[in-house]
């Protein structure tokens, strides 16, 4: 018999959508019941939600796409960060909410969970497109949000490529659409435009290889050069609506930590061996793939589903030979997946290729939930399960391989994946495919139940407030701009630990939460100079030795870098310097005695006559040139200067690429004290003349360009489609009667 049933209807296609919703919904709340802070971890709590809500505050104020945050200093420059979705208008809409929402872990859940809908719905799409039954196209959809990568990494930290891959399963979707002449332009290009804007450079390269692997395999099937013109077109299109978003980090990268990271390398970090494939079906199986855990990931992150390795066996595999050419497309997306996957671990920017594990699992349920609906039999039934059980000794195997201190647990499995198999073939044998699938579609929420519960981590916690009100109402209230001198290393951070020190000290972007002017802020970026100066690191740690530095005075300036960076304040963390409050403080510093919250975890030092950044513009030091403020904004600064004998102005801005200066509209060369500190030099016989700073993110002219070029495009590409449909189909002709 084949598992296949009648062809169904858009009213059975649309309830079979909805009913993925439910358990994507389900496993969610499952997943919560069991640890509330599961989709708060990592760089979630440390990293993309304070984004979110600095974003979204700098919104509400005005700033409809922000650009710097002056304070901030090497974090503070977003159009270079890439992922604050500045130009990505569902993002956008994440960051306005996102400061109205109190419970920063329900906030983080909720758009995991609506983004692993909208990548459960584009699975289903897909499997449909290639030909899948609508029943069997919601168990790989159901299946996808929870495949193991995307469980441990994704939903706990990595938002970003969770959302940038839901955004790219939905433009393959409408790209067979398109090619195949249903639907227009517009889908397309919006997915693939989503998807680019995140800013994540793997959702920007699987955009990319998804629509080449689309053209070529729709060549392939169809033959028609028109199928692969239209989808170059629109991925050209949404590729130049899109450029805006990663071309000021590329023109900016010479002055961070990215310029060095070119070549190619392979240290075996986060790189997924083809053999790991073997345990894609054992919900037990850790693997031999090195993160930071160790060289063992004692989770089940290649796990993809108990049902697809043993669904093999019940193939019409010399049946489904003919149907290869139309899966072309979705076999080349594997072949790629799995030669990136398995490394090497660095190619220039593009680190830790395990992070399209998520990508191979998505591919590999639907080709499985594809050739077993159009595919599948038990006839002969004999063979079938032999072959069967054969298969699911093999993942027990290499699943104790990896994981041998878990042998018991993977013969478990084994026998619990033949049973419910078994059951599944009864079923299917007995009623039809809706309950076979209805049983495939139950057993999904039970595994990710028991894998929270057995294997709860994988990334670390930092255990931050989970409530801004709270976090608020337990931390100092610090006016001004301060710098926090400490290492997150010598915090103790664990669920045992009776006293966190989130009350005192901040991390990642803890003080974004805040609503804090803090210098130290989560950036994947960096600013390769002043990142030397503090020895600062991605989440906002720093060394022994950026206390010296900090107040180390700069030669041409006679000011120290505290000064031109215009700090009011320094925090140092008590555990790194456990004596500095005993020793005489800078000049014009003096120590303060912390908030009783804080007591005996911090030292705070605070400059004396009060606050100076709240002070009208951002000028920092002059070198023989005197100066009035005129105005100053994020992005502007105008101010008077006179010079008889020429010299400098030095501002409290870090040196990106992307500023300009003229003085009395003729240009100035704008350079960087220690290729940190923005100034410029003003000439001799200078008197009252008016110096402009302008601060405009490198590329985004061009990019603003390549946007229009690219909705210019999509407006031809569906005046075409309308065109073409119009000629296909015209309106019917009312003839009215002469009066």
């Amino acid at each position: 018999m084949t598992l296949a049933p009648a062809r169904s209807g858009h009213g059975e296609r649309l309830a079979w959508g909805a009913l993925v919703a439910f358990i994507v919904s389900c496993g969610f709340a499952v997943i919560r019941a069991v640890d509330p802070r599961y989709f708060y971890v990592d760089d979630t709590e440390s990293g993309a939600v304070g984004n979110w809500i600095q974003l979204g505050h700098l919104m509400q104020e005005g700033q409809w796409f922000p650009t710097l945050v002056l304070d901030q200093w090497m974090a503070g420059n977003y159009p270079v960060e890439g992922q604050g979705g500045l130009f990505n208008p569902v993002q956008m809409g994440i960051n306005y909410i996102a400061p109205s929402v109190d419970d920063m872990a329900m906030l983080a859940m909720l758009v995991k969970l609506g983004f692993s809908i909208v990548l459960a719905w584009g699975v289903y799409r897909v499997a449909l497109e290639y030909g899948a039954r609508p029943g069997w196209a919601a168990v790989a959809a159901a299946s996808a949000p929870f495949t193991g990568f995307t469980l441990y990494f994704e939903q706990t930290s990595w938002v970003t490529s969770l959302i940038g891959m839901a955004w790219v399963v939905q433009a393959w979707a409408s790209g067979i659409r398109y090619a195949r002449g249903r639907s227009g332009p517009l889908p397309t290009f919006v997915f693939l435009y989503l998807a680019i804007s995140v800013g994540y450079a793997h959702a920007a390269l699987l955009a990319g290889v998804t629509l080449g692997s689309l053209m070529i395999g729709e060549y392939v099937f169809r033959g028609r050069w028109r199928d692969v013109a239209r989808l170059a077109a629109v991925g050209i299109a949404a590729a130049s609506a899109g450029a805006i978003t990663f071309l000021p980090a590329i023109l900016s990268s010479d002055v961070t930590w990215r310029t060095g990271e070119a070549g190619t390398l392979n240290d075996n970090f986060l790189t997924a061996p083809w053999s790991e494939t073997l345990t894609a079906s054992i919900p037990s199986s850790v693997s031999s793939i090195e993160s930071w855990t160790g060289e063992t990931t004692t989770a089940p992150i290649t796990y993809i589903a108990w049902f697809v390795i043993p669904a093999l066996a019940f193939i019409g595999w010399h049946a489904a030979r003919h149907a290869l050419r139309e899966l072309t497309a979705p076999l080349l997306l594997l072949v790629f997946a799995l030669l990136f996957t398995a490394g090497p671990s660095d190619i220039g920017q593009i680190r830790w290729p395990a992070r399209l594990l998520p990508f191979v699992a998505v591919i590999v349920l639907i080709l499985v939930v594809v050739l077993v609906s159009r595919f599948g039999t038990t006839r002969p039934l004999r063979p079938r399960l032999i072959a069967a059980g054969l298969l699911i000794v093999v993942l027990v195997l290499r699943a104790s391989s990896s994981g041998p201190q878990y042998f018991g647990r993977h013969v478990m499995w084994g026998v619990a994946i033949a049973a419910f198999g078994a059951l599944t073939i009864y079923l299917g044998r007995k009623y039809g495919t809706n309950t076979l699938v209805a049983l495939l579609l139950v057993t999904i929420v039970p595994v990710v139940l028991y894998q929270v519960s057995t294997y709860p981590k994988a990334l670390n916690k930092l255990y931050l407030p989970t409530s801004q009100s709270e976090a608020k109402a337990e931390f100092p209230d610090f006016e001004g701009t301060t710098l926090q001198l400490s290492t997150r290393g010598l915090m103790e951070i664990n669920a045992s630990t009776p006293r966190l020190p989130w009350h005192s000290l901040v991390s990642g972007n803890y003080a974004k939460m805040l609503d804090l002017d803090y210098v130290n802020a989560y950036t994947p970026v960096g600013h390769r100079a002043f990142s030397k100066l503090l020895c600062m690191s991605f989440e906002g740690s720093t060394c022994d030795e950026a206390y010296a530095s900090l107040f180390t005075v700069d030669p041409y300036t006679q000011a120290t870098f505290a000064d031109l960076m215009r700090l009011d304040r320094v925090v140092l963390q008590r555990e790194q310097y456990p004596h500095i409050d005993e020793t005489p403080p800078p000049p014009g510093w003096h120590w303060v005695e912390p908030p009783p919250v804080a007591k005996g975890e911090i030292v705070v030092l605070e400059r004396d006559g009060g606050p100076v950044s709240t002070a009208p513009g951002r000028v920092s030091a002059t070198v023989g040139v005197d100066v009035r403020p005129i105005s100053s904004t994020v992005d502007h600064e105008r101010l008077e200067v006179t010079s008889p004998t020429g010299g400098s102005v030095v501002f409290a801005r870090l040196a990106w690429p992307g500023y300009t200066a003229t003085l009395d509209g003729n240009p100035l060369q704008t350079k960087g004290l220690g290729d940190m500190f923005l100034y410029v030099d003003i000439p001799p016989g200078t008197h009252a003349a008016e110096l402009d700073i302008h601060f405009d993110p490198p590329g985004w002219q061009l990019g603003l360009a390549g946007m229009g070029f690219g909705l210019l495009v999509l407006l031809v590409l569906m005046a075409l489609h309308y065109r073409s449909k119009f000629r296909r189909h015209p309106p019917e002709r009312v003839y009215t009667p002469a009066l």
